[in-house]
């Protein structure tokens, strides 16, 4: 079975969601999962769930925590070794456990799983990579905020990486990589992406259809799309945004009148199949590429359901061997 741990006590719902979700993975998807935090606060909060005791539910106690807010997460990590995100992660370094979840703070997770999974060999710096929902297939956006200042190589390296996890998550045998950019043409851009052109276009295992614009993203044009962490950053946060008007206006005129609340009635079963499709808490989370072992980052805000698909995630990831496939493409196509 599986084992995958989790920050008990990261997020914004902690440690009610997320135990409430460790509890549900390992209920309905047999997943062993390490619960990691303060023994006391994790044992009251199963209790919550009679039936807690005969799944494989574990937990691994950590006296301390690392708050959302804290200014300098690798600091933090430094100085807290204790905390329920660095005895988690470490849970994997040693072996006891494949995966590790987490939805508090994204720079010390980072930085945690730097510190004692270290990064694989041909790696310069890991990248975030996100899965987002388009009109087709969803597309994996890599990086999504782990590193803002970035060369071409690093870029050329995002694409590996996003490549790896496209065949691990949709068994596409070759995803087709687009660069995020202002522009179609060739030549557009800033000297980062001009250069990161050149290298991907360079490369005939990759499969580049060439510049992509933020419209055309959401269309499905592409299964990887590469851009920094500064730039895929905006680009998630301003998508999510915009899903959440368009779902808060859509609701507000399907409730103005009797007939447009009838409407909506008939209309229940296809909005439910939309807010689904569109729904990041379907996809779980987003993984940290480049490190030695699966970690999948959950945003800050998840709850139980968000929790639970991001554990199974990380156990998907685990048992496609990820990690082994991610080595193989650096060692045989990194730029050095």
């Amino acid at each position: 079975m599986t084992t995958i741990a989790v920050d008990a006590m990261g997020g914004d719902y902690a440690p009610s969601e997320i135990v409430h979700g460790a509890y549900l993975a390992a209920k309905e998807h047999s997943i062993r999962v390490q619960l990691v935090g303060p023994a006391e606060i994790i044992e009251q909060e199963l209790m919550k769930y009679p039936d807690s005791s005969l799944l494989p539910l574990e937990i691994v106690h950590a006296a301390d925590v690392i708050d959302m807010g804290e200014l300098q997460p690798a600091n933090a990590v430094r100085k807290k070794p204790d905390s329920s995100i660095v005895i988690a992660v470490q849970q994997v370094a040693i072996g006891k456990a494949s995966g590790i979840v987490a939805a508090g703070s994204t720079g010390a997770a980072a930085a945690a799983a730097l510190f004692s999974l270290k990064r694989i060999d041909g790696i310069d710096r890991p990248c975030i990579a996100a899965v987002m929902p388009t009109r087709r297939t969803p597309v994996i956006l890599a990086d999504a905020g782990a590193n803002i200042e970035c060369t071409p190589n690093h870029l050329f390296q995002n694409a590996l990486m996003g490549i790896a996890l496209s065949k691990s998550l949709f068994k596409l045998e070759k995803p087709r990589v687009g660069l995020l950019n202002i522009g179609e043409e060739p030549g557009k851009g800033n000297l980062l992406v001009k250069e990161a052109y050149d290298l991907l276009k360079s490369e005939q295992f990759i499969n580049f259809i060439g510049n992509v614009e933020g419209r055309d993203v959401t269309e499905g044009i592409c299964d990887v799309c590469v851009c920094d962490g500064f730039v895929g950053n905006v680009f998630l946060k301003t998508a999510e945004g915009i899903a959440k008007m368009v779902a808060s206006l859509l609701r507000e005129e399907l409730t103005k009148s009797f007939i447009s609340k009838l409407g909506a009635f008939l209309l229940q079963d296809s909005f439910y199949r939309l807010r689904k499709r569109m729904d990041y808490s379907e996809y779980g989370g987003a993984q940290l590429l480049g490190v030695n072992g699966v970690c999948v980052i959950a945003h800050g805000s998840s709850r139980h359901i968000a929790i639970k698909n991001a554990i199974k995630v990380a156990k998907e990831a685990s048992e496609a061997g990820i990690i082994n496939l991610l080595q193989s493409m650096i060692k045989s196509y990194v730029k050095t």
